[in-house]
């Protein structure tokens, strides 16, 4: 992975997943301009989920996998969990507090996960207000957390150190060559952290519209494709493949 002059760190589901001619054609793309860029695979997914969607959508296997929003990082041939990372994270996690909290709000409904390296539940329509009063009341008793509320329906609660932007910060820095050129792409709420990294970045064109918030910047480029073709748009937009950045800005 540090051999490797380009680097692709992609959400999945929606983003480089959705489209298999777009999936197709973006790999085909890859080819012909003779660049094979290290991927990082940054998902909600717990791993045995994200490895099902892999072989499911016939995506080729990362250098590295980051998954539960964050939470964990994992070497992709050995399957191995970066435990530096996880230790650094999981200090100060407080899941049975959150989980105390939030048994006060009904329209909560806990996923079923089979850990607790994130708790996430799913919000009844209408009942958003739901989702602000739990976050004020994690506040309010100081219970570390990373709240990610994305989707309109979806609340992921995190160690506060994790989050997909922190994790990809650290695995660039762990495990990519220092001058990598570096393309961020998602699609949701859960992914802005990550898409705010100071490295080009790409909302690809169905993006969910929590996105909109996101504040116009030049490493930010808003594709008009959807899928897997808004991150190849992305790869024109940025780079020229001579190793060396378009002028940003």
């Amino acid at each position: 992975m540090k051999k490797k002059s380009y680097l692709l760190a992609t959400d999945l589901d929606n983003t480089l997943a959705g489209d298999p001619a777009a999936l197709t054609a973006l790999f085909e793309f890859h080819e012909e301009s003779k660049v094979e860029p290290a991927l990082i695979y940054v998902t909600g997914r717990h791993l045995d989920s994200a490895l099902q969607l892999m072989e499911e959508e016939q995506l080729p296997l990362p250098d590295l996998w980051i998954t539960d929003v964050g939470t964990s990082i994992y070497e992709a041939t050995t399957l191995e969990e970066d435990s530096k990372w996880h230790d650094w994270v999981n200090e100060n996690w407080q899941p049975s507090s959150i989980l105390r909290v939030a048994s006060r709000f009904p329209f909560l409904h806990r996923q079923d996960l089979p850990q607790t390296k994130r708790i996430s539940f799913t919000v009844e329509p209408g009942h958003a207000e739901s989702v602000h009063l739990f976050e004020t009341g994690l506040k309010s008793e100081g219970i570390p957390h990373h709240f990610v509320f994305s989707s309109d329906r979806d609340v992921d609660l995190l160690p506060e150190r994790s989050g997909k932007g922190a994790a990809v910060d650290y695995a660039l820095r762990q495990y990519a060559a220092q001058d990598v050129n570096v393309l961020l792409a998602g699609d949701s709420g859960n992914d802005a952290q990550m898409l705010s990294l100071p490295y080009p970045a790409v909302i690809v064109g169905n993006a969910q519209q929590e996105l909109d918030e996101l504040p116009t910047h030049p490493l930010i480029y808003r594709a008009t494709t959807n899928f897997a073709g808004g991150i190849q748009e992305a790869w024109d937009y940025f780079y020229d493949f001579s190793g060396i950045k378009k002028p940003i800005g």
